[in-house]
């Protein structure tokens, strides 16, 4: 199903965050009607940097293309970070992602270099050139079927009133869903979702983050439509390899048996079957000819 018609239905949409396409693969396996790349994972899990703009625009872009390739068609929604430049940078990478396999971008408006959300000394541009970089995006994009999710960081560092001005102003420059980052109590949530009610909106909930962890159906009432939960797998793969690791390094392997996949079940999540069924199919036809 397409981003914009999990938009147009009934339910809120639980969308897990990705790093990798293994990763991808493993929760469109679970069962994910979207999933979100999540910029914090692909600097850590990728490449072994925190979140704070030490990856490029062109190794974004090619992650994307890669979990894109590995998502079995379920929509995936990128992070864009901060656009990476100004109007035609944003631009630049809005046409990137969409062809490179992405149903949204999403676009926040923090300085260069940037910060996760949910970390202390973010920094934000002008009004002005934050709604003209969603412009360019949603100008720049070749269908309308590809999504521009606007983020604004100004909770943080303005407050709430003037987070929900910036909300306006990207609504108003092309935006499709909104992104207030980090309300920091239900009050705050439920203040957002009555400012823009019947506008697709979207609740990032961060394990030791800002805002409050409400239950998908807490949040679907308020009025919320994709409920983000973009580094708990990440967290979580974090934890269970520092275990891993000390395990071995200990010399007792045998603490990983039932607590891991199968060999057998890893090549089917790779599709190894599927490609082998496909080799032997091809060598058949040769044979035949």
């Amino acid at each position: 199903m397409s981003l914009d018609a999990l938009l147009k239905g009934p339910k809120a949409i639980v969308v897990p965050g990705v790093f990798d396409a293994l990763s991808a693969r493993v929760a469109t396996r679970a069962g994910a009607q979207a999933i979100y790349m999540t910029g914090f994972g692909v600097a850590g899990a990728g490449y072994g940097v925190p979140d704070i703009g030490l990856v490029s625009a062109s190794e974004m872009i090619e992650r994307v293309g890669v979990i894109a390739g590995a998502c079995d068609r379920v929509p995936l929604i990128a992070d864009g970070d901060n656009g990476h430049g100004g109007p035609l940078n944003a631009a630049k990478l809005a046409r990137a992602y969409e062809r490179a396999g992405a149903a949204a971008i999403q676009l926040e408006d923090q300085v260069f270099p940037k910060r996760c959300g949910h970390m202390e000394d973010k920094e934000v541009v002008a009004t002005a050139e934050a709604a003209q970089k969603i412009r360019a995006a949603a100008d720049a994009r070749e269908s309308s079927a590809f999504k521009i999710v606007a983020r604004t960081d100004t909770r943080a560092t303005h407050g709430l009133d003037e987070a929900l001005r910036r909300g306006e102003a990207f609504l108003k420059a092309g935006a499709d869903v909104l992104f207030i980052e980090a309300p920091r109590t239900e009050e705050e949530l439920r203040k957002v979702a009555e400012t823009f009610k019947g506008v697709p909106l979207l609740a990032n909930l961060v394990e030791d983050g800002k805002t409050p962890l409400l239950s998908v159906e807490e949040l679907e009432a308020i009025g919320y439509r994709i409920i983000l939960y973009p580094i708990s797998a990440l967290l979580a793969v974090t934890h269970r390899l520092e275990e891993v690791y000390a395990l071995l390094l200990k010399g007792a392997r045998h603490g990983l048996d039932g607590q891991r996949a199968s060999f057998s079940h890893y090549n089917t999540i790779m599709r190894l079957p599927e490609l082998l069924a496909v080799t032997r199919a091809l060598a058949d036809t040769n044979k035949e000819e």
